[in-house]
């Protein structure tokens, strides 16, 4: 069993607050992770239907036989139960007593914020990352780290990637989005997804997407909503300030998993990837959600944007710190190119006073600091995330 980098945190929060509060994508691993640091408290899961049914119906009757503390798995099912959940920690005022977890941003963090503020810590598991599945193996291909993916079951169950995947596809489709979305035509809303994966990467226009699956714009707003509420796509916003320039203001999409882009792209095996048209942007979604996952496994807020202006000068990632700006650049060529630079270097000379050293990350396995800047392969995404975070 691979131990989760969340735990430390985790074990933090749980002796500061009276709940803590795990939400991510399905199968990102929350219950074997609360199981697996905290093996000796009581845990039920509202997917089993007759313990649903016995919280809507007794919530104080099913709270009432766990005085030691309990871990709640997907509590968004019966979301009244935050109100008696809040309740408990109100009397007995300590911390430790629940842990919930929970697959849906719409419907399990509004009720979250809702009943238990100031009552909870809350944490966002995503995937594997990169460290956690490999360390600092050097020899594994990154082809097939980008057809595989991260999500936890491919590699505990040694399951084929194909097989997962389109399983959880299915899973996702009849579960999640009928569950927020009036959506009739499931074949239409599958090959809206195959699009975005086609688009991972790059600037979201709403209106081409709409324009080439043949709904609204106010549709396609909403079934990005609900892609993102459920951990299947991050938008990386557009960083702003005021450099007397016409900066691009869309967010750029890109897939929580790296695997899932690929497997919806159609791709079949990784040696497909070594020629593939968008190898380079599936990369840059390997890497901008590697610095993601570091954020999120130490508790810590969304701290990433992208530069663009009007005229094609481009950052692929702006890592805003207390200590200034990092700018990341990021290609999957295992050459260094002169060109590569061409960003790092506009951005420096806008904001001199707060940008830091900036860095390159290549497709390649090397870890060097040259004048212009950090140099990393994508073996040490996560050494660099220490880095330029801290």
């Amino acid at each position: 069993m691979i131990k989760r980098t969340m735990q430390n945190i985790l074990l933090e929060m749980f002796h500061s607050f009276p709940v803590v509060t795990i939400t991510g994508p399905r199968q990102s691993g929350k219950t074997t992770l609360v199981k697996m640091t905290f093996p000796d408290m009581a845990y039920i899961s509202l997917e089993d239907l007759d313990m649903r049914q016995f919280a809507e119906d007794d919530p104080r009757g099913l709270l009432s036989q766990y005085e030691n503390g309990l871990i709640i798995d997907e509590v968004q099912h019966v979301p009244e139960l935050l109100s008696y959940i809040q309740t408990v920690v109100d009397k007995k005022s300590k911390p430790g007593l629940f842990i919930l977890t929970g697959s849906n941003q719409f419907e399990y963090m509004h009720s979250i914020t809702q009943s238990l503020a100031g009552r909870t810590g809350i944490l966002k598991l995503l995937p594997f990352s990169f460290a956690e599945l490999y360390g600092k193996n050097t020899s594994v291909y990154l082809e097939e780290v980008m057809f595989k993916g991260f999500y936890p079951r491919i590699f505990d169950q040694n399951i084929r990637p194909q097989l997962f995947l389109s399983s959880y596809m299915e899973s996702y489709l009849e579960r999640d989005v009928r569950s927020l979305l009036n959506i009739r035509n499931l074949h239409q809303f599958h090959r809206f997804l195959q699009i975005c994966a086609g688009r991972t990467g790059q600037i979201l226009n709403m209106s081409g997407l709409g324009n080439e699956i043949g709904v609204s714009h106010k549709t396609i707003r909403e079934w990005i909503s609900v892609l993102e509420a459920s951990y299947i796509i991050f938008l990386l916003k557009p960083f702003h300030r005021n450099y007397n320039k016409r900066i691009i203001k869309s967010p750029k999409l890109y897939f929580i998993d790296v695997g899932l882009s690929s497997h919806l792209l159609g791709i079949e095996n990784f040696n497909q990837l070594k020629t593939h048209p968008l190898r380079g942007e599936l990369f840059e979604t390997f890497v901008v959600i590697e610095f993601l996952k570091y954020r999120f496994n130490w508790g810590l807020r969304n701290n990433l944007y992208y530069f663009r202006d009007n005229i094609g000068n481009e950052v692929d990632l702006i890592i805003e710190t207390g200590d200034g700006l990092s700018p990341v650049e990021i290609k999957s060529g295992k050459t260094i190119n002169s060109q590569f630079f061409k960003g790092l270097q506009y951005f420096k000379k806008l904001d001199t006073k707060n940008v830091k050293t900036p860095a390159l990350i290549i497709g390649d396995i090397v870890k060097q600091k040259r004048t212009e800047c950090f140099v990393y392969g994508y073996p040490f995404v996560e050494d660099l995330s220490e880095k330029l975070m801290g």
